[in-house]
């Protein structure tokens, strides 16, 4: 049986089954979570980084070698990033798989069967209503990926909040049974740009530590410049932008309208502004 065959049975045990529901209560609790933290921050975590290379296949030619603990490994930084700065241009903010989603008039998007409210999201009204009718992107990084993220676009910081909540596991089989989103803890930032109007960017943790460091900023921040990054556990940005803002790359649209993700990188095109 593949790696991948097994993580789906075990994600479907704990998400579609009672006694796999039970355990879920203890493991989303954030304070387990904590617990594995403080181990992988630890120096007896250095034996689990040559393991991991070897499991997810990670060509390291482009990092560094030498790590303190497997957080430090995971927290990698690469040597060189090719990112695309055009002004015009929404770049993607990490490596990951994305999706798109449309938003409401009524300010919601649906994944599969589940359904979420900005202002559950946000945690204001206020700022969901500026979001009516526009678009939802949903990078989701798995454990293999790079874990920094960079800004979108240049834009002025408006705000930044943080809101406490569990750490959900963030598989498609979760988001597809809960409004996990909406549930796990998660920060966002609120960017005033010039090309594509207000941009709300939202890092989200997941199950296993799945920590969000975003460096403190305020005034002007620049596409392509590092936010922050995760802590050990796959994890999603989530990108929400105003009604007739943006124009996805039409292969990304195409797919997501199927039900597929579009693999993707930190700093390639995800799509244009559209003409004021």
């Amino acid at each position: 049986m593949s790696r991948e065959k097994k993580e789906t049975l075990t994600i479907r045990f704990l998400y579609k089954t009672i006694p796999g529901r039970m355990i879920l209560k203890l493991l989303t609790r954030p304070f387990l979570s904590k617990a594995a933290g403080r181990f992988l921050n630890s120096r007896l975590s250095r034996w689990l980084v040559p393991l991991f290379i070897k499991k997810h296949s990670i060509d390291m030619s482009r990092y560094e070698k030498k790590y303190r603990s497997f957080n430090d490994f995971f927290t990698r930084k690469r040597r060189i990033e090719e990112i695309d700065i055009t002004p015009e241009h929404l770049i993607s903010p990490c490596d990951g798989y994305l999706s798109v989603y449309p938003v409401t008039e009524d300010q919601a998007y649906q994944i599969k069967h589940v359904e979420y409210r900005l202002e559950e999201l946000l945690k204001s009204r206020k700022l969901a209503k500026q979001f009516s009718g526009g678009t939802c992107l949903v990078f989701r990084l798995t454990p293999q990926d790079y874990h920094r993220y960079c800004y979108v676009s240049d834009g002025i910081v408006a705000r930044s909040r943080v809101i406490p909540g569990k750490l959900h596991c963030v598989r498609p089989i979760p988001c597809e049974t809960f409004p996990i989103f909406a549930e796990n803890s998660r920060e966002y930032t609120e960017i005033h740009t010039r090309k594509f109007g207000t941009v709300v960017q939202m890092e989200i943790g997941a199950m296993m530590v799945g920590k969000i460091h975003n460096y403190p900023r305020d005034g002007k921040v620049f596409q392509g410049e590092e936010k922050g990054y995760f802590e050990f556990g796959g994890s999603t940005i989530l990108l929400l932008l105003e009604k007739d803002r943006v124009k996805v790359d039409e292969g990304i649209l195409e797919n997501s309208r199927e039900g597929a993700e579009t693999r993707i990188y930190l700093g390639e095109l995800v799509g244009t502004c559209c003409p004021n």
